[in-house]
């Protein structure tokens, strides 16, 4: 494939303009122009980043085991500096409103909400309606804070991560939306947009049970790593797909419950990123090849420890 066209299929992926790729290549917005238009070609330096950069976003980048191990351990130290990491986001109220805001904003944003960022802050925090927004959009933000709150306080009090908790938060999050709200689906689904089989509606709740299970397992082990079960539990979770809707918010609920058990921040999904989201998870479920999602985890929970530590820096 040639230059322009690996520049198509990154600014595509990424969902960014021409002016933003370019800053992200390091090069003038006339650079890129010429490039895209095939007018003139990187040299070597640039063309390697493209090159790489392709490769990520289309899910055939490597990911070194040694490279993982350096990210884990950043962010292992990183949890050494908290008592509780849970702990201090409930305990400072600018904190928790920026996680609920960020959680909210992007989890939504990835199923398709029009919400802005602002939208979300004001329905949120000062109860002012959209009034060119739907009603359904303002529940769903509202559900899940009310859920994402639940959450936090249901960790906090070492309560267990089980069948009953997914079912609570979904009730809540769904809560006026759908209305078997905390019921598993009785009925086949299909995930847009790729060919991967989901449960059938009579085995959904076996197969939770037996994923509920392999957890326990897994997390039993001395030297179990987080990151690498969230990305597996994660993948699977969603290719069950238990319910009518709400599965990947749910999902993405769980997948934080496990990260601040162990006094990990929260990972920060972002909006901006769901297409390599989408590639990374889809891969871990065709080729249960995890490395490429464990890395994606990994820089998504160095953005919550940015919040957590109150940095400045893209949330």
């Amino acid at each position: 494939m040639n230059i322009p066209k690996k520049l198509e299929t990154i600014q595509k992926t990424l969902g960014l303009t021409q002016t933003k790729l370019a800053l992200q290549l390091g090069v003038s917005f006339p650079t890129l122009n010429s490039w895209l238009v095939g007018k003139s070609t990187p040299r070597a330096k640039k063309d390697k980043i493209i090159n790489n950069l392709f490769l990520e976003v289309t899910g055939q980048k490597q990911i070194s085991e040694e490279e993982l191990k350096k990210k884990r351990k950043i962010l292992q130290y990183k949890t050494l500096g908290y008592k509780s990491v849970l702990r201090e986001i409930l305990d400072n109220p600018d904190i928790r409103d920026q996680f609920v805001l960020k959680l909210t904003y992007h989890s939504n944003s990835i199923e398709g909400s029009t919400l802005t960022e602002p939208d979300t802050a004001n329905i949120l925090f000062n109860n002012i309606a959209m009034s060119e927004k739907t009603l359904i959009e303002h529940l769903e933000a509202k559900n899940h804070q009310t859920a994402l709150l639940y959450l936090f306080e249901h960790i906090a009090n070492k309560q267990k991560i089980d069948e009953e908790l997914i079912l609570k938060l979904h009730s809540i999050l769904m809560n006026g939306i759908i209305p078997n709200a905390g019921l598993y689906r009785n009925h086949a689904v299909r995930i847009v947009g790729v060919n991967l089989p989901t449960s059938n509606y009579l085995s959904v709740k076996k197969n939770i049970h037996e994923l509920m299970q392999f957890k326990d397992k897994f997390l039993s082990k001395k030297e179990s790593n987080i990151i690498s079960f969230s990305a597996i539990f994660h993948s699977k979770f969603e290719q069950i797909h238990p319910f009518s809707d709400g599965n990947g918010r749910i999902g993405r609920l769980l997948l934080n419950a496990f990260l601040l058990s162990v006094n990990m921040a929260p990972a920060v999904i972002r909006q901006e990123k769901k297409q390599l989201y989408y590639t990374y998870l889809y891969k871990s479920q065709v080729k249960e090849e995890y490395s490429q999602f464990e890395d994606y985890l990994c820089d998504a929970i160095m953005t919550g420890f940015t919040i957590l530590e109150r940095e400045d820096g893209e949330w």
